[in-house]
């Protein structure tokens, strides 16, 4: 089957004293084990024929943070990442519990390569919240711009939660 060009993803935001940060996460397994700038990543998967998008952005983010997605939600569009795929993005205001572990699920791939061996890994590694300034340098480039809408949206006032709660549209593909 095919792999799907298109992902989904949620951005989880919050403000601490006056300094406003992102969640992201790092992708796991033996690729990514010694890198840190420009790999990190909005929690993301993708998705299925017909499936709703901010559904499969909302499961995804519990997937691979381990906590479930609540809040009002920021539209911040889309972006073609350098590999052709296209992903989509909401933001929502919240935090991580108090002693938080990430707890993703994990994938099976041949490691090492032509070992004929099977290794699982998880698909996070880890999870933390950065300063957008941090943030520009951990996150995969074609992502950045959702750090712009979001800022933006919060400058224009979408950050007031009476203000930017919305029923989104039916995104499906």
């Amino acid at each position: 089957m095919p792999r799907s060009r298109t992902s989904a993803g949620l951005l989880m935001f919050r403000r601490v004293s006056d300094v406003l940060e992102v969640l992201l996460v790092h992708p796991g397994g033996p690729f990514f084990r010694n890198k840190d700038d420009d790999v990190w990543t909005v929690p993301k998967g993708e998705i299925e024929e017909g499936e709703d998008l901010l559904g499969r952005a909302r499961t995804e983010f519990e997937e691979e943070v381990g906590i479930p997605a609540k809040g009002d939600w920021i539209d911040l569009g889309w972006v073609k990442q350098k590999g052709g795929k296209t992903v989509y993005a909401w933001a929502f205001e919240g935090n991580l519990p108090d002693e938080f572990q990430v707890c993703s699920n994990n994938f099976e791939m041949e490691w090492p390569p032509r070992s004929g061996k099977m290794e699982s890994f998880p698909e996070v590694d880890k999870a933390c919240f950065f300063s957008l300034e941090e943030a520009r340098r951990k996150l995969k480039e074609a992502q950045i711009p959702f750090l712009d809408r979001l800022a933006e949206a919060i400058k224009q006032g979408a950050g007031e939660l009476d203000t930017y709660s919305r029923k989104m549209p039916d995104f499906r593909l």
